[in-house]
């Protein structure tokens, strides 16, 4: 059994991309700005980019402004996904503890030392590594200043493990066996691996302090077929996911029961309320400079389709087997 007290760790900051070269660059830029305490129990720390096949020449920029990243290693691969992406970036880091992050989050300046300092209070409170640290996430489509945006209910999440802000020693992945690249599509390959991590009895500890913000473009309704394409996607590999751990708590967590049908049925009153009938009022929010709020409604008939997917996906899988 590894142990975290009494030493210090080396951090290995683990980021896919895939053509996102303009936020990537904040996202760096602020790993690069870590201010550590002195003492740290944080030794050193890197940062694995791995490229994911981008189209929009992410690591031609990165050459040329290489000088501004000296903690940044990359790597590329073709197009495979980002459990792939993530998998690569573990095999190639060289750190005894993985952070892992998106390419569209900004963290603040306090960030690694926090997810030091949760780390070495878990293992004085568990006397185990058996656990990991868990940051927070908070959603925000201000490109210019991301880190202004304050916390909202809709930033909470529940999940038991996610990659979009979590801090694990490195060999409980290699013995959970790292990201099943079989989710190629979007969605649910980092909460699978947090089933697997549970069934190893790893101890989620939440780390509030290890701040990061998720960028995303202000809502447009140029982007709902895609939100809807990514919707459906995600019922395809929820359930792939229900099928590698058939239980009711990962039923509930791809919306596939009559709970969430009977849910979202009624509140999209069985359809009814869908991206055409509502794009007249989810404009009129956008144009009140209220695009978040617009998102949130618009959930109301994406989760419906999700939960569409699903069962979909569903029915084949049972026409096949």
């Amino acid at each position: 059994m590894s142990s975290i007290v009494g030493e210090s760790v080396f951090f290995s900051v683990v980021i896919p991309t895939y053509n996102r070269q303009p936020i990537l660059e904040k996202c760096l830029h602020a790993l690069e700005a870590q201010e550590l305490s002195k003492p740290s129990a944080v030794s050193g720390y890197e940062i694995v980019l791995v490229d994911d096949g981008s189209t929009d020449a992410t690591l031609e920029w990165l050459a040329e402004h290489k000088k501004e990243f000296p903690h940044v290693r990359w790597f590329q691969q073709d197009h495979a996904g980002p459990a792939a992406a993530r998998n690569l970036g573990v095999e190639q880091a060289l750190g005894d503890t993985i952070i892992f992050i998106d390419s569209d989050l900004v963290v603040l300046d306090n960030f690694l030392q926090a997810h030091a300092d949760a780390l070495m209070q878990g293992q004085e409170k568990l006397r185990s590594d058996r656990f990991f640290t868990y940051g927070a996430v908070i959603n925000t489509c201000n490109f210019d200043n991301p880190t202004a945006e304050p916390y909202k209910v809709t930033d909470f999440s529940a999940a038991f493990f996610a990659t979009g802000n979590v801090a694990i020693p490195k060999h409980w992945l290699d013995k959970a066996g790292l990201f099943d690249t079989s989710f190629q599509l979007y969605g649910w390959e980092d909460l699978e691996l947090g089933v697997r991590l549970k069934k190893l009895d790893l101890t989620l500890i939440k780390c509030p302090e290890a701040v990061g913000y998720h960028w995303h473009p202000p809502f447009k309704l140029e982007q709902i077929p895609r939100l809807i394409d990514q919707e459906i996607q995600r019922g395809r590999m929820g359930v792939l996911f229900y099928q590698k751990h058939p239980t009711w708590e990962v039923r509930m967590m791809i919306q596939m029961t009559w709970l969430h049908r009977l849910l979202w049925g009624i509140l999209s009153l069985n359809g009814a309320l869908n991206e055409r009938t509502m794009a007249p009022f989810l404009q009129w929010l956008i144009n009140l400079g209220k695009p978040q709020l617009a998102l949130e409604i618009a959930r109301i008939f994406l989760n419906w389709y999700n939960v569409k997917g699903v069962y979909e996906a569903y029915a084949e899988m049972q026409q096949v087997s």
